[in-house]
């Protein structure tokens, strides 16, 4: 039980990282959303390689990319996670933060669909409820605002279509991430030398800044892992939303976005949709812990 505590607190700690990292990118605005992706690719980089070096386990990476599968794999991930990263940063920093916190809420719903699309998971008729709803939300945004709500959607796709690649491979959460931000290098280290981003640009302050980036994107990562390994996973799924509900309560409270009459109805079925996927995986998770405290209970009885 004090394993699953620390699980639980690690989990609130990673979403709290992520929900409150607008902040962070916000106050980097001056600086092309090119540049702060290119130094947190080489900063990430950098924190997860001295981490590899210090388990020892360096020779994991350079295994990540022979087989061929793999190495396409990894790509497809890096695409969209760089995507999705870009996205975020651009949204702050222009002021789209709340259709950002959107986007997070609504992606754990768009992976349920394409977990159901592509791999033929089950789904229960209360994730379909919030299927709809999500997608309800999306469209009357949509009507709200007379065009699609790029950004959110946007968010939602990339990082879906990450978390598709991301099943198919074979390696731990820390190898996998180093292998993506190394691909990303001999776009990243180009770019900030081409655009005058070698010197760190404005100062020490926007050096020490880039350069945190990596810590940043990296530490929330291994919080998550290790929670992960000692948490439920319906759990996991429901401590998530605390990451897009900060986001959205620093864009309206702290950023002081506009916020519509019509993101707040898109919201009010975003977090109806929420409530009824949280209750429902709840459920499901209760349900197989007692089907393994049986399954235990019957095993104890034949010995």
């Amino acid at each position: 039980m004090r394993e699953t505590h620390k699980g639980v607190l690690a989990m609130i700690a990673a979403c709290t990282v992520w929900g409150l990292s607008g902040i962070y990118y916000k106050a980097l605005s001056h600086i092309p959303p090119e540049q702060v992706l290119s130094h947190r690719a080489v900063w990430s980089f950098i924190f997860f390689a001295l981490v590899m070096m210090l388990q020892g386990r360096l020779r994991e990476l350079a295994a990540a990319f022979v087989e061929r599968r793999n190495a396409l794999l990894l790509v497809c991930a890096t695409v969209m996670i760089s995507l999705n990263w870009f996205i975020f940063i651009f949204s702050v920093q222009s002021g789209y933060a709340t259709e950002a916190s959107l986007g997070y809420y609504v992606f754990p719903l768009l992976s349920v669909l394409l977990g159901r699309l592509l791999f033929g998971e089950r789904l229960a008729t209360a994730q379909l409820v919030a299927v709809a709803l999500a997608g309800l939300a999306v469209a009357l945004l949509s009507f709200g605002l007379g065009a699609a709500p790029w950004i959110p959607l946007a968010l939602a796709v990339s990082f879906s279509l990450y978390g598709v690649a991301k099943k198919q491979l074979p390696l731990g959460p820390v190898v996998s991430v180093t292998a993506e931000v190394l691909l990303l290098l001999p776009l990243a280290l180009p770019l900030i030398w081409l655009t005058g981003g070698g010197g760190f640009l404005g100062g020490p302050r926007d050096a020490a800044m880039l350069a945190f980036s990596g810590l940043l994107t990296g530490l929330p990562l291994i919080l998550f892992g290790y929670a992960a390994r000692r948490v439920q996973l319906g759990t996991v799924g429901v401590l998530q939303y605390l990451n897009p509900t900060l986001q959205f309560l620093v864009a309206v409270l702290i950023f002081a976005e506009p916020f519509s009459p019509w993101h707040a109805a898109a919201f009010v079925l975003i977090w109806s949709a929420v409530a009824v996927f949280s209750m429902s995986a709840l459920r499901q998770e209760r349900a197989s812990r007692r089907a393994a405290m049986a399954a235990t209970g019957v095993s104890a009885q034949i010995r």
